[in-house]
């Protein structure tokens, strides 16, 4: 055995071992139970990042502590490979974006290799090939038949430049990110899927998933977003409808103005209504008016995204017609809004200024009516039995007649600012309402749900937030939608012996829309039903339909005959443990949920749940240093260029850069990227400390799911650990392997050994198993390491129960540092391969203990400890106690008032 660690070579050598076994295929038929484990697969952008680092080997941990407890286990790996970024990027480079891509593929497939990943490679996908893809193609042709999937115009950020859709993401302050043209709203056709369809069942799985969580849990259930309200009509004023149908230039109007409301109880006080600018009603409105025409125009210009609708500044303008109050027969003026979106529920809200925060500041702004019709109940808070606190004070009653206190009298109702309680369901009660007054806000809602039933303008409905997903999008470097257009037979699905509608890879896009509607060649077609000229769809998939079903073609990847293969999906189906980050807990997790679903009302899978258990792992983050230029633009620098001068304590006092030895300013600590510059290539820390000490410190850092702060002492430490591993079992191997120990009479030391490494066995087995902390099951085996090292007896049975712990570690280790294991294991046990091994188990005979330790307390406070014989009786306990110097200390000579025994725990003394 080498005397010193050298990771290259180990780590050479045990790869090219795995390889030629063939060590990590997944059985396929096996009497084993199965253990999937999967780490969300990564686009294929060119190097990892140490995000990838501790993602996959997190997974890797895992499935290989799982094959050693007797698992089946499957760890496939694919490449999410579709994609604006390799659109980007081809441009850049003037090459395609499949060669972009595959190259990309190449060079990461070697790096996550050089990791010692355990990864079953015969199952590797790449979602930009059409053996792929052609069954996502497949699926949509089905579910467009059955309705699932259909065709409607849609609001969208619209690039005339680039002549394409933008995400809201790439709208920056109006305009298109890489055009610099203001961007408009359009509305264009799209395919979408009918989520919607699953809202109830998708929000009820969640409480299925107990080995999510909770915070995922709750982000998708906040998602979906599941109200009870009602939905209201405001007619029409009869001269606008009149005016709208004899006019054959103005959009069709739905006599009624509809709105969706959770707030039933507050409709007396609606002082106005809002309209998106693409409504029907405000396009009539401005039809002779220019001035609203250009604010709409101005409106449209904005984002469709709810976090900027949120955010912007509120504005408005009168489009001069009214719509009459459901109850009260009131006029009612209808505004423009900017804050009205089309696309949810019917692009219309009503407006309740002094019971809505974000109506109460437009009111405020545009000098429009506040009308209070909630109030606080009574000050001491008891109903009258019909939910009615009643009074003036600072009670609040509640439906049952039982309310509580409030604070009523100190903060009474003004309009000259917003106060939280105007909002609140919980403690109003109906007033200014005729008569709804006095009711809470169930049985307002009930009454009044039931008059506007009767007159035939509302009634309760269910609504949910979640919106059905469009997946069109006017991109080259994505799955083309199998859809021929034909003049005659309208929108017709590609045949299945058509498919798959391959996407040509020899293109480099140029930015000014889609490649595929500038090629003839593609999208001149003949149509699968009357045979005659038609066109091909050249919008291809949202990328998320790739990631939201990949899981499932991992378990028969090469199936030439169905999306998935229904013996192979039986066998592996659900995952059993997925991992990736939080911030996909709501898109990407959402609709793989939804997808399992699909494909199991196709009969494909089965189960209503793709993921059984999820693991969402923190991010890794280092400290940021920049400067800033003469524009105020902040010039980041990697740390790695930084000279940092620290205080006693290790706090950071200034920076230097190391070129000019000028200071830098001290950034936050903030997630590794290349937008920051304070990202470490985890090649170079391979290549100089090898892929076990990166493995080792990325899971000794910190638990899984906290955020992990970079270190290079930390690697240091690393690396310094494992080159004792290797010094302690060299120094034992060098005097000669024995077999590990059995039995025979053991010294106090070495039986005190054998205990610490039984109990460290039952630790690391529970810490890896249920507990997926892998930072204490490290910490436990460093312990022991360093009890070891303090152990020097050389009698044979000694010898034989170092052997034993050194086994031991080198099993506990193998899930986290593979290589080093495989090469002590070769060592410590000629001829055998640490592969075929099973976890260690602890000993019961070893856990036994002849002798406890005992804290020791003088009036709840802990005064010390005794080690004691494990069956000593109380008076013995007593007495040992009594006799302790800290003990005698406190008491100084008086006699105790009281002692008690804990059995096994502790004894406290009552002074």
């Amino acid at each position: 055995m080498q005397p010193t660690y050298h990771p290259a070579s180990i780590e050479q050598q045990a790869q090219q071992h795995w390889e030629e076994r063939q060590a990590f295929r997944a059985g396929e038929t096996t009497d084993k139970p199965k253990y999937y484990c999967l780490s969300m697969f990564p686009y294929p952008s060119g190097k990892l990042h140490m995000g990838h680092v501790r993602n996959y080997t997190i997974g890797d941990v895992l499935s290989r502590y799982h094959r050693m407890k007797g698992y089946n286990v499957m760890q496939p790996m694919g490449w999410d490979a579709f994609g604006l970024p390799a659109e980007n990027a081809a441009m850049a480079n003037n090459v395609p974006p499949a060669a972009w891509t595959y190259s990309n593929i190449d060079y990461m497939r070697k790096q996550l290799k050089s990791l010692g990943l355990g990864i079953d490679w015969s199952r590797e996908v790449t979602t930009c090939k059409p053996d792929y893809y052609r069954w996502e193609q497949w699926l949509f042709t089905r579910l467009f038949k059955k309705g699932v999937i259909y065709k409607k115009t849609a609001v969208v950020n619209w690039d005339p430049v680039d002549h394409t859709v933008l995400a809201n993401e790439q709208v920056i302050d109006g305009r298109g990110w890489r055009s610099g043209a203001l961007v408009e709203k359009r509305d264009i056709p799209m395919y979408f899927f009918r989520i919607t369809q699953y809202a109830d069942e998708l929000l009820q799985g969640l409480d299925t998933l107990d080995g999510w969580p909770e915070q995922v849990r709750t982000m998708q259930a906040n998602w979906i977003g599941k109200s009870y309200g009602c939905e209201i009509g405001f007619r029409i004023e009869d001269r606008v409808l009149s005016s709208a149908a004899s006019d054959p230039q103005s959009p069709i109007l739905n006599p009624v103005l509809k709105v969706y409301t959770t707030r039933a109880d507050t409709i007396m006080g609606v002082t106005f209504c809002a309209v998106a600018a693409e409504h029907p009603l405000a396009t009539r409105a401005a039809q002779n008016n220019p001035e609203l025409a250009a604010f709409i125009e101005e409106c449209k210009r904005g984002g469709v995204a709810e976090a900027d609708i949120a955010t912007m500044e509120k504005k408005g303008m009168p489009t001069g017609i009214n719509v009459t109050h459901p109850l009260t027969g009131e006029a009612i003026p209808v505004w423009v809004g900017n804050y009205v979106l089309m696309s949810y529920g019917e692009g219309a809200v009503m407006a309740v200024p002094a019971h809505d925060e974000r109506d109460f500041h437009f009111a405020e702004a545009y000098g429009l009516p506040i009308k209070q019709v909630i109030t606080k109940g009574r000050e001491d808070g008891f109903g009258d039995g019909s939910g009615y606190g009643g009074g003036t004070g600072s009670g609040a009653g509640t439906e049952d007649g039982s309310g509580y206190g409030g604070a009523g009298i100190d903060t009474p109702f003004t309009t000259s600012h917003w106060q939280e309680w105007y909002g609140s369901k919980v403690i109003g009660v109906c007033i200014n309402s005729g008569k709804y007054d006095g009711l809470g806000h169930s049985a307002a809602v009930d009454a009044i749900a039931a008059d506007l039933a009767a007159k035939g303008l509302g009634e309760k409905k269910v609504q949910f937030r979640l919106r059905d997903w469009g997946i069109s999008r006017q991109r080259y470097w994505g799955c083309p939608i199998p859809i021929i257009h034909c003049a005659v037979c309208g929108d017709v699905p590609v045949p299945d012996d058509q498919l798959p509608v391959v996407l040509p890879e020899n293109v480099v896009p140029d930015g000014a829309g889609s490649p595929l509607a500038k090629m003839p060649e593609f999208y001149e077609c003949s149509c699968p039903m009357c045979g005659g000229k038609a066109r091909r769809e050249t919008d291809t998939m949202d990328t998320f339909v790739e990631s939201s079903w990949y899981y499932a073609r991992y378990a028969s990847p090469q199936c030439t005959t169905a999306m998935v293969d229904k013996a192979a999906a039986q066998q592996w189906l659900p995952v059993d443990q997925y991992i990736g980050g939080i911030e996909h807990a709501i898109l990407h997790l959402l609709y793989a949920r939804f997808f399992h679903k699909l494909m199991r009302d196709e009969g494909l899978v089965q189960g209503d749940e793709p993921f059984k258990n999820l693991l969402t792992q923190g991010m890794v983050v280092a400290p940021t240093f920049y400067r800033e230029s003469g524009d105020g633009r902040k010039q980041w620098i990697n740390p790695d260029e930084v000279d940092v001068e620290t205080d006693a304590k290790g706090r950071p006092l200034g920076a230097k850069l190391k070129t000019d030895g000028q200071p830098v300013h001290i950034g936050g600590t903030e997630k590794m990227a290349k937008s920051k510059n304070n990202g470490v290539d985890p090649q170079a820390i391979i290549d100089e400390f090898g892929a076990d000490t990166a493995r080792l410190f990325m899971m000794f850092a910190a638990p899984p799911e906290q955020s992990l702060e970079w270190s290079d002492t930390g690697m240091e430490g690393a690396f310094r650990f494992l080159k004792r591993v290797w010094k302690t079992a060299h120094d034992h191997v060098e005097s000669g392997v024995v077999a590990a120990y059995r039995s025979g009479e053991l010294s106090a030391a070495a039986k005190a050994l054998r205990l610490q490494l039984h109990q460290t066995i039952a630790k690391v087995d529970d810490d890896m198993g249920r507990r997926k902390t892998f930072n204490t099951a490290i910490a436990a085996n460093m312990e022991l390491l360093n009890t070891l090292a303090k152990f020097d007896e050389q009698t044979p049975v000694a010898r034989s129960v170092v052997q034993e712990v050194l086994e031991s570690v080198a099993l506990m280790l193998n899930p986290i540092v593979p290589h080093l294991s495989h090469a002590l294991w070769a060592e410590l046990r000629p001829g055998s391969d640490v592969l075929d091994q099973s976890f260690p188990q602890a000993d019961p005979a070893a856990l036994v203990q002849d002798e406890i330790e005992i804290v020791i307390q003088v009036n709840g406070k802990l005064r010390g400890n005794l080690r004691v014989a494990k069956d000593a009786d109380k008076a013995t306990l007593e007495q040992l106690a009594l006799a302790h110097e800290a003990v005698q200390k406190q008491l100084a000579g008086a006699a105790p008032k009281k002692i008690v025994v804990v059995p096994g725990r502790l004894i406290n003394i009552v002074a």
